[in-house]
Formats: structure tokens, sequence, C-alpha cells
């Protein structure tokens, strides 16, 4: 069957804050207390996730989760009414009440990993949802994230949803920010593509001695063998730790892939010739085309700062692409230029894309954390929840929702604000009504 690949964007949630909660991620901890604008941020992902639906890259929506998450806050002694719960948690713990209102859900880059049909033991497109456990502000999501994927991926004719793996250091797992699949055409059999940043249980083996490694090989394994892949088709790579260090979290920070294309910094990965050996024989008879940006054009820094490798490659024929970055990479001088040098480069680049999305690059995340993958037949297309399809009518929908609900901007004194967690509720009880996504929160039983 003729396979295509949608990308399902993370709808920015309204209580979008900066909390620089999260350590090794560069951004995040620049710009922590700094005012947010929820409203401008849910504006931006969607104009990004339009834009790409017209250039004919099926979209679809996530929904964001409720914060603060107050089940939380009771579960470490917090008490009373939600008022007094909120009000002595900003008192005693901000730090952690911050934490519960954590918007990094968004980035649903990281709320799963995902393998199509073609490449799973029983041909049914595999889900299965991240632990986050490396940070705890993230580390509570993944229960949510799992009955959202439930209701969008709703057929189980089609699909199969694997619950977060066990929830410590050693299996820890971040999702499609460390993995992706190569192919020549999407229907195709592919090359699953993990990177780790450590080994769980190889203390003499390398990792990162500054910032955590967030992505263990036996957290990549367990998925492998969760979704029933071809041992024949899977490589493990380790990213390199010292980029790890200069504040590359994820792997896609460093490099970025689509059908037969790897786009990847020179100083990406550990034994990178003998990776890219492995990719090329899995491979088959059809070529990789691997595309080295080397540090004598675009630094690690250049990288991290301009967020160039968290793009996303999007297919504009069968032969050709584009790179969609954010902004920042037209500011940034180094990276601009590569840029200018890739598309007239003989590789299937051949258009830049840039898109403003400064609230979630502010909190650490680019254009490719917004969306999760999902290669589709068109009859597996027709088991997603249709709701959750963008067309002209949600995305006008959708922007008068966000004009209704969000705010323009948040403080961080404003997490004291029990109004806030209400204007939260009202917003997403009627969210799940627009996207046909049933009781999804816990304050809807």
């Amino acid at each position: 069957m003729n396979s295509f690949e949608m990308n399902f964007d993370g709808l920015v949630g309204p209580t979008h804050n900066y909390a620089g909660l999260s350590s090794g991620n560069v951004a995040s901890m620049k710009n922590a207390g700094e005012n947010s604008s929820p409203k401008k941020a849910a504006k931006q992902g969607l104009l990004k996730a339009k834009a790409l639906s017209d250039l004919g890259v099926p979209q679809g929506i996530l929904a964001p989760h409720l914060r603060p998450d107050l089940n939380v806050l009771r579960s470490i002694g917090f008490s009373g009414s939600e008022e007094q719960i909120i009000s002595k948690a900003f008192k005693q713990a901000p730090e952690v009440l911050a934490a519960c209102y954590s918007s990094s859900a968004m980035w649903t880059a990281n709320a799963a990993t995902v393998s199509p049909s073609a490449d799973t033991a029983d041909g049914k497109v595999h889900f299965t949802v991240a632990n986050l456990n490396n940070k705890f502000h993230r580390s509570i999501e993944h229960e949510l994230t799992y009955k959202i994927l439930q209701a969008t991926f709703s057929d189980q004719k089609y699909f199969s949803h694997h619950k977060a793996l066990p929830a410590v250091s050693h299996f820890g797992d971040e999702g499609a920010a460390n993995h992706t699949r190569f192919c020549s055409n999407y229907s195709d059999k592919g090359v699953e593509f993990f990177v780790f940043g450590k080994y769980g249980f190889r203390a003499d083996k390398p990792f990162p001695t500054k910032f955590p490694a967030r992505q263990t090989i036996e957290a990549s394994q367990a998925v492998a063998r969760l979704h029933g892949l071809s041992e024949d088709k899977v490589v493990y790579a380790q990213q390199n730790p010292d980029v790890i260090d200069a504040g590359v979290f994820h792997n896609d920070v460093i490099s970025v892939g689509n059908k037969d294309v790897y786009f990847y910094h020179e100083q990406a990965l550990l034994d990178t010739e003998n990776v890219l050996s492995q990719l090329q024989e899995k491979m088959g008879s059809e070529k990789l085309h691997c595309i080295k940006v080397p540090s004598s054009e675009v630094s690690v820094q250049d990288a991290v700062e301009s967020y160039l490798f968290n793009s996303q490659l999007i297919s504009l024929t069968e032969s050709t692409m584009a790179i969609v970055v954010p902004e920042e990479c037209r500011s940034n001088n180094n990276v601009w230029n590569y840029l200018q040098k890739l598309i007239k480069l003989d590789t299937p680049i051949k258009e830049v894309k840039v898109f403003d999305v400064k609230e979630s690059m502010k909190n650490g995340g680019g254009p490719a954390c917004l969306r999760l993958r999902v290669a589709l037949t068109q009859e597996e297309m027709s088991g997603v929840n249709p709701k959750t399809i963008l067309t002209d009518s949600l995305f006008n929908e959708l922007n008068l929702w966000v004009d209704k609900h969000y705010r323009d901007t948040i403080h961080p004194s404003d997490l004291a604000d029990p109004r806030l967690i209400i204007e939260a509720r009202t917003a997403l009880d009627e969210l799940t009504s627009i996207l046909n996504l049933g009781s999804i929160y816990d304050f809807q039983h």
C-alpha cells in the first residue's frame, strides 16, 4: 500500500510558561523567569502546522496537558482546597509548583516512539509512550500522553499502544527525539535508527559528565522489541557525550533524517563511519544520502543556538525536500550561509522554509520538537480520529478557541493565581469536544 507521513503537532497549552526546568537545555535555562505568551505560542504553532499542511504535508493536532497537576501536589503532602494547595506550594516549594505547571508536553517529538506497520511484526502501527524520567516535570506526563494518543489513534485494528518503560534511569526514554527512520518510500520496510546517550547498565562505557544523558541503549532496545522490529532493519548509535555536555540534550538537536536523507553534524555521534556503514548496509540497494555539516562551517555552539538540526525535513516531491527551520537560523550568519550553500549542493534538500516559533524556542524546542511523525497507509488513516486532522475549518476554530481562552502574558508570579487552573480547565473541556477526545482529563470524571 502507498503510505505517507503525517505530522501531529502538539497544541501549546494555556499555562505555557518559562520555568527553566530543563538542565542540559541551554535555551530553557537561559530564559527562566521571563514572561511568556501562551496565546502567541499556540498561534505560532498552529501557523507552522497550517503552512506545512498547505504544502501538502498532512497535519494532525495533539491536545495539551492540564496544568498545574494538582494530583502530584497532593501526593507530596499539599492538602486543602485547590486554592490552598496552590498557595501553599507557591510559598513553600515554588520550584515544585513550577514543575507541576510545566508546559513541555507541547513538544510531541518526546511523546512517544512510533514504528509504522511496514516495519512491525504484526503489521500494526506501534506507539510506545516515553517515560521522560530524567526530569521530574516531564516524568509526570506519560499517563495522560498515553490517553491522548489512544484517543487520537483509536482504532485497535490498526494501532497498538504500549505504556511507558520502567521509570528508572536505566530505561530513560525520550521518544522520537532520539529516533528516526530511513526508507526509499514511506510504504517500504524501513531502517529504524535509535540514538542513545549512555548505557544504563555499563559504567565502563562513555557518558557525558556535565549534563545528563536522557536516552539509554536499553530503552531503545526495549522499544524495538515491543514494536516487533527485525534486527536486520535496526541500527543503534551512541550520541557523542561531548555534544551532550555542550547542550545537545536530544539527538534531534544535532541531526535529522527523512526517507533516504540523513542530515547530521560531524560531531553528532561516536564511531560515525561505522554507524553510517551499518545504515547503508541495512538500506540495501537504496542509496542513503548522508549530508555532513562540518564544524568548520557550523560549530556545535551555532547548532545549539540556532537549532539548525531541530528542523523538519519534508518531502515536496518524490525526489526533493525542504528543510523547515526556526527564524533563529536566519539570525546566525554561519548557519544561514551554510543553508544557502546546502540548497545548491547535489542533495534532495532544495528549499529552506523559515518559521517564527520563538515562544517555543525560548523554552528550548524548535520546529522538530513540536511534531510527532507517523507514517500511515490510506486505510490506517481511516482509523485516526478525524476531528484531530488539521483542516482549514479546524485551524480557524482552534484560533478562535485560543483567542477566547488564552492569556496574552503569564508572569512567574501568575502561577500563584488559582484562576489560572479554572481558565485552563474551561479551555480544555471545550477542546475535548472540538477534537472529540472524550473525557481524557481527570477533572472531567
